[in-house]
């Protein structure tokens, strides 16, 4: 009995957190009470209260059920990254694209992340948590493209901070903008041709840089 109570539980906590993306979605995250997440999920506003302690705590427990394309780590074995770091970035990008595009939930809850969150009263706290995800994955870009510079694909002529900060605003603003309007361009296809053409210009800057050596 123990057990099936647990089961319960969580499954309506599930149900909680999808009302919770579809109403957060739909009128914004600062809009949202939490009388409309448990009327849209057949719930009564106690059972939410069993569950979560504010609106905060939902949206916090939303976001920990998906890994946000951006937020997905860029890391793998060493010896991985140090073959052919470029290689390794490319791929790990094209794939935050298509997860972007072909996986609903990730789409969603991204879109409330970047478009539904005003950081305001109790939502104050977001604001810290996205800037703590957008600094792990500079950090992670930031390794990745020293690691080019160390094998000579990219130009040292190029501060990395400098590089890695531009890379996150392309790949941050494609995403960003495909997702205000997904029929305005193939994000897959348009995001691996601008990743290429950033990542070949520093290629150019270093080529560019031995010829004014000689």
């Amino acid at each position: 009995m123990a057990r099936r109570t647990k089961e319960d539980a969580l499954v309506t906590r599930d149900l909680i957190l999808d009302a919770a993306e579809r109403v957060f979605q739909r009128r914004g995250v600062s809009r949202t009470s939490l009388q409309e997440i448990a009327q849209d999920a057949g719930l009564t506003r106690g059972a939410i209260y069993w569950h979560f302690q504010n609106k905060s705590d939902v949206f916090d427990a939303m976001m920990q059920r998906v890994t946000l394309p951006m937020a997905a780590t860029l890391q793998a074995p060493p010896e991985a990254e140090a073959a052919d770091p470029l290689q390794h970035l490319r791929r790990t990008l094209a794939s935050a694209f298509y997860q972007t595009v072909h996986d609903a939930q990730v789409q969603r809850v991204f879109e409330i992340a970047s478009h539904k969150v005003e950081y305001v009263d109790e939502l104050q706290a977001l604001r810290e948590r996205h800037i703590a995800d957008r600094d792990s994955c500079l950090s992670d870009l930031n390794r990745l493209l020293a690691l080019a510079v160390e094998r000579k694909q990219l130009s040292a002529g190029v501060p990395v901070r400098v590089a890695t900060i531009g890379l996150h605003a392309l790949i941050d603003g494609l995403m960003h903008n495909w997702l205000l309007d997904p029929q305005a361009f193939d994000l897959e296809t348009t995001g691996a041709q601008a990743v290429d053409a950033y990542l070949e210009g520093l290629a150019v800057s270093r080529c560019t840089e031995q010829q004014r050596t000689r």
